[in-house]
């Protein structure tokens, strides 16, 4: 099969968001188009970001959010930040905060347009009293139990409340005293009066308002009633003057009702609902109720577990805000939901990192490498670059000495075929420095395992050259055991290894391997939480939030096999 160059298949993959190219054509977009020519909105784009602050933004959000702000901008339009809180006993102040510091760090911006559905708490009530008045919503007092009774089935249709024909008067006095707080939660509802055989299950006199006592994280108790969101989110969108409300597929039959509230209200705006597919990802699970039940569980260490898809969890794992929009703009805007592969995502990062991480020699599990010919207490530094594709990013200088550490796999007493590392009697190069030779080993007693290696090096061959023009195969990165710095290393991996994960999935044990006494250059020391690099031959890593002033903590971002650039 032909191998496809996966980077030539965007132009201008790492462009700014909020230029012009940056944004492919898409379905989204022509029906854009077809609405400035027919002049429908007046030429205006806005549109809006409306999460429900009910847990933490993952990848999939990413990509409403990109598609979202980047429409926007690419119309000369405005996008809104709506906080859809219709929901308080489920909702938080920390996953308002946290829903906020990820559309920034992304790169956003909604300026002084940001909103709540509990803006309108007195708006919407007010327009549900309108619908009473009009003879289109009635108070129900059936039971939650007996609503989905009532509601029928995909093939049956649903059957008329006995609380369906109360008159206008009736239902005013019941909505006013359920907003007065007389009757227990879930006593009531106020339902919209449509079609009980309607073959869209949504438009079965769907539920506006319960009673529902839970504390607000804004209006506190001063409501006992809230709407329900399919009322609240097409209300909110018109009072916002929302052009085209982009959402995923899942609310395509949810579109009729939408456009109910909409036609039946006499609402400022008329906002156009589009739907688009969302982002599945291979070995990942897109839903917050699963996610909560992750950090609930203790399965992870929190929302921003950097194992989670979560967008805190990426970027504490050293994602780039560059890296996910451009997965987010690869991926394009589909109509049919599909599942992208999670190698994509990673291709992403290593091709962002490639260029912007430097280069370093840290070892994760160290075998010391004693060079008898080196002259003991001799230091000396040599030259290594920061970033091959990046020469504008120069070079550090790198202290070795008579003791390195090395890693463990590029030692084998008894090789195998096509191993060309360090063993008896065999050659290699030392990354920066010299060619060295194994001469003996030392062994644990009890174990037999070998806890030391003795080698020769040759002075002439500084910098990987020698007189006699000899070449080796292997070379190994190395520490200095003198200069090095201990260091925590977290090497993670994804939460579930099927490929489409479900209910009783079982977790991957390995998701998570913890290296305690890992050796790293001196000149990462002071290195900063979020600074990321490569580690020679291991992948690239960023400095953990855990890290302090005594003891440095690297999760691995991703390893430098990269498996979707070569796929076809």
């Amino acid at each position: 099969m032909e191998e496809v160059n996966y980077d030539k298949k965007l132009d201008n993959p790492n462009e700014d968001l909020n230029t012009e190219t940056s944004v492919p054509s898409n379905f989204i977009q022509e029906i854009i188009n077809e609405d400035n020519e027919s002049g429908k909105y007046g030429g205006k784009v806005h549109t809006r970001f409306p999460p429900e602050p009910n847990g933490y933004l993952h990848i999939g959000h990413a990509k409403s959010i990109c598609l979202n702000f980047g429409i926007a901008a690419r119309n000369n339009g405005l996008c809104n930040l709506r906080f859809d809180d219709t929901n308080p006993s489920k909702e938080d102040i920390e996953y308002v905060e946290s829903i906020k510091e990820d559309v920034r760090w992304l790169g956003f911006d909604w300026d002084e347009r940001l909103f709540y559905a509990s803006d309108y708490y007195e708006q919407l009530y007010q327009y549900a009293v309108e619908l009473i008045k009009a003879g289109k919503a009635y108070v129900c007092d059936l039971d939650s139990q007996e609503l989905r009774d009532y509601r029928g089935t995909l093939t049956e249709p649903g059957k008329e409340s006995p609380y369906r024909n109360r008159t206008v008067a009736e239902n005013l006095d019941l909505f006013a005293r359920m907003r007065a707080g007389e009757f227990p939660d879930g006593s009531k509802t106020l339902r919209a009066r449509i079609d009980m055989s309607s073959p869209n299950i949504n438009l079965r006199d769907p539920v506006l308002y319960r009673i529902l006592r839970a504390h607000h994280h804004r209006t506190g108790d001063q409501w006992c009633i809230y709407p329900m969101y399919d009322y609240a989110h097409p209300i909110s969108d018109a009072l916002e003057g929302i052009t085209h409300s982009i959402c995923t597929l899942e609310f395509e039959d949810h579109r009729p009702l939408y456009n109910w509230v909409i036609e039946n209200l006499d609402l400022p705006a008329k906002p156009r609902q589009i739907e688009f597919a969302r982002l599945n990802l291979t070995r990942t699970v897109m839903s917050k109720r699963k996610l909560l039940e992750l950090v609930k569980n203790g399965h992870v260490r929190g929302w921003d577990d950097p194992r989670m898809p979560t967008i805190s969890g990426l970027r504490r794992r050293g994602y780039t805000p560059e890296a996910i929009r451009n997965f987010c703009e690869r991926i394009g805007v589909a109509k049919a939901n599909s599942t992208v592969d999670y190698a994509l995502l990673e291709h992403c990062i290593r091709e962002d990192l490639n260029n912007k991480a430097p280069r370093v020699m840290a070892v994760l599990r160290p075998l010391k490498v004693i060079i008898d010919n080196y002259p003991e207490g001799k230091v000396e530094m040599v030259d290594a670059e920061n970033n091959p594709e990046q020469p504008e990013m120069g070079i550090r200088q790198v202290p070795f000495s008579r003791e390195i550490y090395i890693e463990q796999d590029d030692f084998c007493e008894d090789p195998p075929k096509g191993y060309f590392r360090l063993a008896p009697g065999r050659e290699i190069r030392l990354k920066h420095a010299y060619y060295i030779k194994c001469e003996s080993v030392v062994k644990d007693e009890a174990t037999g395992e070998v806890i030391e290696v003795h080698c020769s090096y040759d002075p002439e061959s500084r910098g990987g050259w020698t007189k006699d023009g000899r070449k080796v195969k292997g070379t190994s990165h190395w520490v200095s055991v003198q200069h090095a710095i201990d260091a925590e290393v977290r090497l993670y991996d994804q939460l579930y290894l099927d490929e489409n994960p479900g209910e009783d999935s079982v977790l991957n044990p390995n998701s998570l391997i913890v290296l305690n006494s890992c050796k790293l250059e001196p000149g990462l020391a002071n290195a900063k939480v979020g600074e990321r690099f490569q580690f020679l031959r291991q992948g690239y890593f960023c400095v953990d939030k855990d890290s302090d002033g005594s003891h440095l903590v690297f999760n691995r971002t991703v390893g430098l096999r990269d498996s979707w650039a070569k796929k076809s």
